[in-house]
């Protein structure tokens, strides 16, 4: 991306790498689950590399974030998973979805998660265009 200053520039200052009002967990979760979603092994992989275990995934729970599948998440991370669900297959959040949402989550919270996700999804869709081949360091996504 450096390649067009002005991309790289509008691109980073646009980006949600502060510490923001999710907890790291929190965050990890979202753009993991979007990374896989949008087929992202690049940035996935890299986020499983960095922050998995400083975020204490279980191994089933970074599966999970590929494949769908149920591993112990807590009601929070659960509403969060199914947010990202639905915010890529439908692009919105249904009123049922939303009150889920908002009984874990401040309206500003809610704001960050959907600003993540459509971050998350730009990251991806660059990496999968450039297609960025894997960090040495970083996760493969689960066979």
């Amino acid at each position: 991306m450096a390649v067009n200053n002005r991309v790289y520039q509008r691109f980073t200052a646009g980006g949600l790498l502060d510490r923001g009002l999710l907890t790291l967990r929190q965050r990890e979760i979202v753009i993991d689950r979007t990374c896989a979603l949008n087929e992202c092994e690049y940035e996935w992989g890299v986020h499983i590399a960095f922050f998995a275990a400083k975020v204490k995934l279980t191994p089933r729970q970074i599966a999970a974030t590929v494949n769908g599948g149920d591993a112990d998440w807590s009601a929070d991370e659960r509403v969060l998973l199914d947010v990202c669900n639905e915010l890529d297959a439908t692009r919105s959040i249904p009123d049922a979805l939303w009150r889920r949402l908002a009984a874990h989550f401040t309206p500003e919270q809610i704001l960050e998660i959907i600003a993540l996700v459509g971050f998350y999804r730009t990251v991806s869709l660059y990496a999968n265009a450039l297609a960025l081949p894997l960090e040495p360091f970083a996760a493969p996504f689960p066979a």
